[in-house]
């Protein structure tokens, strides 16, 4: 009997073993057994089958660290290494895949187009915990700036994806410390400066212009 799931695995299996796409959706169901109908059932397309495996190891990632003890407590620093370190230890199972779906679908400008049911719940889930960031005084509330620290973190996903795939350390270390440098660096930037005091300062001196004048300066 068909189903999603039947579908993907076999849809793994043959891009895996042929290190290609299947010729068409019926040489495909042909070998699975199944009708073109069952197939389109469950999927538009092979690209809408791999766009549907990234949404889940991105999604299966937040709804388990989310249900960590001691989430609610964590900064929004910490969130988002939590997110990072487990989101790469998922796709370790999926490694031979993610290697093999992001290699036939590059992009030289912008996101794969694999990756655009992505985007939108990794923002919406960095957006999340920045909110709580700023709300709670951790990260610098800057005017217009604010609004693209999920940008900022959208960028570190790609860049620690890509890292992840061309690292041949042991146990990936390298890519634990990228993540771990990466993350951190983006947060310092995130938060409260000294140029944010030096602006702060500079402001008020040009709000209160007169009072130089009746000082004599």
């Amino acid at each position: 009997m068909a189903s999603a799931s039947l579908i993907k695995k076999a849809y793994i299996d043959f891009v895996l073993t042929h290190d290609e796409k299947p010729k068409s959706v019926y040489s495909f169901t042909k070998k699975l057994k199944i009708t073109e109908a069952d197939f389109y059932t469950f999927y538009a397309s092979f690209e809408s089958i791999e766009k549907t495996i990234w949404v889940e190891l991105l999604s299966e990632t937040i709804s388990e660290i989310e249900k960590q003890e001691l989430w609610a407590q964590y900064s929004s620093r910490d969130k988002m290494l939590s997110f990072f370190y487990s989101y790469v230890e998922l796709l370790k199972g999926n490694r031979s895949f993610v290697a093999y779906s992001l290699k036939n679908n590059k992009k030289k400008l912008g996101t794969p187009e694999i990756l655009s049911g992505v985007k939108p719940i990794f923002e919406n889930f960095a957006e999340e915990i920045i909110n709580e960031g700023l709300e709670s005084g951790e990260l610098a509330d800057r005017k217009f700036l604010s609004k693209r620290y999920k940008d900022a973190l959208w960028i570190q996903y790609a860049f620690i994806l890509n890292f992840w795939l061309d690292d041949d350390s042991a146990g990936f270390e390298k890519t634990d410390e990228a993540i771990e440098k990466g993350i951190q660096v983006t947060f310092d930037l995130f938060q409260r400066s000294p140029i944010d005091n030096l602006f702060e300062y500079g402001k008020f001196l040009a709000q209160n212009g007169k009072l130089k004048e009746k000082m004599g300066f």
